[in-house]
Parts: structure tokens; sequence; C-alpha cells
């Protein structure tokens, strides 16, 4: 894992000056008592800071200690060059990085099987008319595209739904609409997405997306779902609604909302001839990041007046969904379908989680019912994770017969990661690396040990065995730590002789607290284990 310490406090570290060595001078006292008031005062700010019961005092001194001559060993190299570097926006992943990415990783596909989702995945590449839609939407402007060899339009993929309507439709007959598979589509996928958009904190230009879709159900027990999946995940991770909160809201609502006012869905904006309702979706969905007063601005260049625009922010301030009806004033079926998933969450047990807020309106111009943001409610993240109903998404690719309701979420995992660090929600995978460390004691030992090596894989145990022989046991050990495995294997003359290896468990203590070791037979290495709880039993 990548250092929570910035450069700014490495230099703040090294402001406090050196450790003193040797026999000081009374002078020198004075300064290393001063030294060590300083250090002190800023190991205690940064465990609060971190909030993480690993990071004590002790560790963050050697952390900053260690960042400290990684810098002076830095300095004396020659300068790196820059195509060395990841290009800006996009992340490498180390093996320590990826093992915390698959732990993440598992938790959403394990999130998804309980809930009964299966899994799919299509090509990184994609055409450039699946993202080609109006209102505006930054997303266009954000592609990755290029023109191939063969003269085709391809993007790298910015978002998943539109493919997915892409694969559902190559299921469905566009003459008739019908869909050639059973109903509902309950699927997941975890795609990589690329956007070119300002890197900050949580958003990069790649990033990975958990999403989750349910094709065919016109009602929002189909919401209902994909919150309560969406909640499930939160609760897995020790994300409870005091940390996470939901946003919903609904954009039939709000469109019930602007046609008071004359903004009505499928109106020409008479500027540019685009969905006038779309554009002002677009706009609004900008409201928390730019102010009233900038909205108000930009509905003005849609025709909006500033009297209308007062009453529309009026009603996106309304507390409650039962506020927000005596508002829009006529009896609103969006309304009754808000109040009624709101209703059944309470009944599921996820009631804790959602918050209904009418300014949630999203940017994507396909969405067409109930959306929703998780937020996590320090207000220090950007949204976590969002989606909602679009109904309509397969029509605009498929044609006028293909009304296929549909409704899914896009959960990010850069925003996700920042919340777990500032939570102390990271897993430590202390001890969780290989099974088996195997070494040889020579190089004429080293064929018993490949063999050694592959009777233990057979039982199902991983196995690194180290390539090059070595005779001292400390080396061994040092690698064996370093690899996280859980047992040692040395392969030595004397035990080999007898027909047996030595093995040592680095993870269970005898009660004098030293690892326990066994010498299990050769052809008997499946009973490793039963060998180690004996002699657990009596040490």
């Amino acid at each position: 894992m990548s250092s929570p310490f910035t450069p700014e406090h490495v230099a703040e570290w090294v402001s406090f000056g050196p450790k003193l060595k040797g026999k000081p001078t009374p002078e020198q006292q004075v300064a290393a008592q001063e030294r060590k008031t300083k250090c002190m005062e800023m190991k205690v700010r940064l465990v609060e800071e971190l909030n993480d019961p690993n990071w004590t005092l002790k560790k963050v001194e050697k952390e900053l200690d260690r960042l400290v001559a990684e810098g002076a060993s830095a300095a004396n190299e020659i300068p790196r060059p820059a195509y060395l570097d990841p290009p800006s926006g996009t992340r490498d992943f180390y093996p320590e990085e990826m093992r915390v990415q698959n732990w993440l990783f598992d938790k959403f596909r394990e999130s998804a099987r309980v809930f009964g989702f299966q899994e799919y995945d299509a090509p990184v590449l994609e055409h450039v008319q699946l993202y080609e839609r109006k209102a505006g939407e930054e997303i266009v402007d954000q592609m990755y595209n290029f023109v191939d060899k063969e003269g085709d339009h391809v993007t790298l993929r910015p978002e998943m739904t539109p493919t997915l309507a892409r694969m559902v439709l190559n299921k469905t007959n566009l003459q008739t609409g019908e869909v050639r598979v059973p109903l509902p589509l309950k699927w997941f996928s975890i795609p990589q997405c690329w956007r070119f958009e300002t890197t900050q904190r949580g958003r990069k230009r790649e990033h990975y997306q958990w999403n989750m879709d349910i094709v065919g159900v016109d009602h929002v027990h189909a919401e209902l779902e994909l919150l309560a999946a969406a909640s499930y995940f939160f609760k897995s991770l020790g994300i409870g609604p005091d940390v996470v909160g939901i946003k919903v809201n609904s954009r039939a609502v709000l469109e019930a909302v602007l046609a008071k006012h004359g903004v009505k869905k499928g109106q020409k904006n008479e500027a540019d001839g685009g969905d006038l309702f779309a554009s002002a979706c677009v706009i609004i969905d900008k409201l928390d990041k730019i102010g009233g007063c900038a909205v108000t601005e930009q509905l003005a260049t849609i025709g909006v007046s500033s009297e209308s625009s007062a009453e529309i922010l009026k009603a996106l301030e309304a507390p409650t969904i039962e506020e927000l009806a005596i508002l829009i004033g006529d009896e609103c079926e969006a309304v009754e379908e808000v109040k009624r998933l709101f209703q059944l969450a309470d009944e599921y047990g996820i009631g804790d989680y959602l918050v209904f807020d009418a300014s949630v309106v999203r940017g994507l111009a396909y969405y067409t019912g109930v959306v929703w943001e998780a937020f996590d409610r320090s207000g220090e993240l950007r949204a976590i994770m969002g989606g909602g109903r679009y109904d309509r998404l397969l029509e605009l690719y498929g044609g006028e017969k293909c009304q296929v309701p549909c409704v899914g979420f896009g959960f990010g995992d850069c925003v996700i990661m920042e919340l777990l660090k500032d939570h102390g929600k990271l897993p430590k995978f202390t001890g969780s690396g290989v099974d088996y460390v195997v070494c040889a004691f020579s190089p004429d030992l080293y064929g018993q040990a490949a063999n050694i090596s592959l009777k233990l894989r057979m039982t199902g145990a991983s196995v690194d065995l180290m390539p090059t022989p070595k005779k001292k046991v400390a080396a061994s050990f040092k690698h064996a730590d370093q690899a996280g495995a859980r047992r040692m294997v040395f392969v030595a003359p004397d035990e080999i002789a007898k027909g047996v290896v030595r093995i040592k468990d680095l993870r269970t203590k005898d009660k004098n607290g030293d690892a326990i070791q066994v010498d299990c037979p050769l052809d008997a290495l499946d009973t490793v284990d039963d060998l180690v709880a004996t002699a657990v039993g009596d040490a």
C-alpha cells in the first residue's frame, strides 16, 4: 500500500533536524529534547488524523524515517524519464495494491451473488455512436475517442450502461421489441471506464465501476432491490447509515415541477434544437457544484425566467416528498411512486440509508424515473455511487418497438477506497500471502524441493519455491516473512536422508512463544495440518 504521508509531512519531519548520534554536548542535548517534543506532537497529530489503530506512534515514526531515507536516496539518483510514470490520471497496481483491489472486487461480486445477479463483460473499445447523445452531456467531450485503422470511430468506454443496452438489443427482435431471453435480467459487471476529465481526490481518468442493472421490470421493486444490494455492500464493509446515505429523487417528479414553469419533456430548445427538459436536468445536476445563482443564470440561457428559476430552486429544497407534493399541487403518480419506494425500503430494513433529496437529478440524459446518489455524511467526498431508471435507452438505440424498462447503478472504485481509508476499514492482509515457502539448502537438493512443492500444491496449497538455494536459514525466513507465508519448508540433507522434511508454522506458537515445527514424511505431505495440530496439543 502507498504511504499515507505526503511530501509536506516528510518536509515537516526533516525540519526538526537529524537524530543525534554518539555522546551529545549540553547544547546538543537541548536541541535533541526540542526535536523530541516536536516529533511527538507531530506523531500524535498524525495518529489522530489517520484514525487507524494500526498506525501507532512508533509506526508513524518508522514510516516517516523511511520516507526521509528514501528521499535522500532518490536525491542521488539520475533524473527519471517521464515515460516511467503512468499517464496522467491513471494508476499502476503493484501486488500490494492488487490485493486490496481484489478484496474490494470480491465484495462487489459477493454482494451481487447474494442478490442473484449474473456477471457479464464486454470490450473496453466501443462505438462512438453509442455515446453521442444530445442535451449537452459532459461525457461526450470526455471520451478517449479516435478513428481506428479501418476507419471506424471508436472510444474507450466512458461508462457501461450503453454497452449493456447494446448487448440486450442483440438478444432482442428489433422489429417487434421482443427480448429473446427470459426477463427480468439481473446483470452485473466491473468494467474499467475512461474519461478525460480533471483529476482530484476520488476521481481519475480511468476507474473501475461496479455496475448492477435490472432489465424488464417497470416498477419500483427493481429500484428497491438495487438499493438493497448497495446497502448490503456498505454493511459488508462495516459502513453504516451513520457514515453513508443514499439521496433519492425522481426525474418524473422533477418533470412535474419543471412543467409548471413551461419546461416540458420533449419540448425543443430553440437555441440548439435539443431536448429542453434534458438540458434543464443537466444544469440542475450542477446545483451542488456551482450554486443557485449560477443555475439560475444557466437556466436563463434555455429560456427559463428568473421567477420560474426561483420557484424551481424552492421546490428542490423541499425536505420531504410530502412537502414537495404540496408545492406541485396536482396529484402526481411519480410522487406516489417515491413514497411507495420509501415505505418498502423501511419494510426491507434499508430505510436508514435512504434520504429524500429533490435536487438529485443525475446528469445523464437517459434517466426517466427514480434516481439516486450515495454520499458520505461528512461531506468530504464526491458522490460514491449513482443510478436510476432509464426506460427509453433501448428505444433510443433499437427503435420505437424496443421499449424495455431498465434500472441500474454505477459504483466507482476510487471514492469508496477514499472512504474506507478515512474510516480505517481497509484490510491489512497480515499473513494472507502464500501457504508455504519452500527453500533448498543447496543446488543438489533443488529437485527434491521442487518435488515437495508439487506435492504440497496437489493438496490445494499455494507454494512459493525459492529459485535460489539458501544455506543460511535466516535468509529463507526473511523471504518467507516478505511473502507473508504461513509455513516455511527448509529442504536440508539430514532430514531428506531420513525421508522427512522440516516444516515450521510461522503463525502458530507453542507456550514459550516459539513457532511450531514438525518433521513430515515425504510421502505424507497431505498430513501437515494434522501434525501441526498434534504438536500444538503436545506443546
